[in-house]
């Protein structure tokens, strides 16, 4: 199977290059007809593509997010609709989920932020795609090499990480093997619709950060402020303060099992 990859020089691309060996990289800036050149005898299309999420927003950062998301995404879609590709499979992220709720997929409405009119736009741009398409909500990936749990080691490490503001914001996550399983798992079975990319069982900030402590043998007594994510961060603090706790129902029903099902398993099996 021959794979075309957006954004594959990330930390996800990255390991999905490894699983899928026989794969080329589309570029954001590729016009269509480098594009199409680029689908000659692909059978799927993976688009990762996407400025990062986390940087201070002011109104031109925001601009970039949708135009490095949505234009990108419909320049990739027509050219996959002229061409021979079979499946695709396109990102989004839990952020099309309003806070402080449960969901799953059957929930249809959109977060009201920019988050979710982001993704809401991210994904009509996907849905445009005239092959069988899976739209992929990514919750926080955990990887040693990569991600949320790299930025945070350093401090944990050191011992001067804690909880964020009380502890009970909830984090929904996925093992950066299973999102690669997922992705591995939707491909052989062609699945169709919409998947969220979390792992069965989200946690609260508190014991996100206290079962990471006991791995690292580090203690967790200092807590960051959410004020602080403000300062740094402005609106974007959100990606870290929001509470998002979500399910993976969709793909449960299809069958896919999950190797790392506890933030413990994901942890220990990076860490320990």
């Amino acid at each position: 199977m021959k794979v075309a990859i957006t954004g594959a020089s990330g930390f996800i691309g990255s390991h999905l290059q490894k699983t899928f060996k026989e794969n080329v990289h589309i570029h954001r800036d590729d016009t269509k007809e480098q594009i199409l050149e680029k689908l000659q005898g692909v059978d799927v299309v993976i688009n990762l593509a996407g400025a990062p999420i986390i940087k201070r927003w002011n109104s031109e950062y925001k601009k970039v997010l949708i135009n490095s998301r949505v234009e990108t995404t419909k320049t990739l879609v027509s050219a996959i609709n002229e061409s021979d590709v079979r499946y695709f499979i396109s990102t989004s992220a839990i952020g099309a989920y309003p806070d402080g709720g449960v969901y799953d997929e059957s929930y249809k409405e959109y977060a009201d932020d920019f988050l979710g009119a982001l993704t809401k736009l991210w994904e009509q741009s996907a849905l445009a795609c005239n092959k069988p398409t899976a739209i992929v909500r990514f919750g926080i990936v955990i990887g040693e090499d990569g991600g949320a749990l790299k930025q945070m080691l350093t401090p944990f490490k050191l011992g001067i990480a804690g909880v964020v503001g009380d502890g009970t914001t909830v984090m929904s996550w996925i093992d950066i093997d299973d999102l690669v399983g997922v992705y591995e798992y939707l491909c052989e079975k062609k699945l169709t619709g919409t998947f969220n990319l979390t792992a069965p069982h989200p946690v609260s900030n508190y014991e996100y950060t206290k079962a990471l402590g006991a791995v690292l043998h580090r203690p967790t007594l200092i807590p960051l402020p959410e004020f602080v994510l403000k300062i740094l961060y402005g609106e974007a603090a959100t990606v870290f303060t929001g509470s998002k706790e979500i399910y993976p129902k969709a793909l449960l029903e299809n069958g896919y099992e999950f190797k790392y099902p506890t933030i413990e398993s994901s942890l220990q099996h990076h860490l320990g």
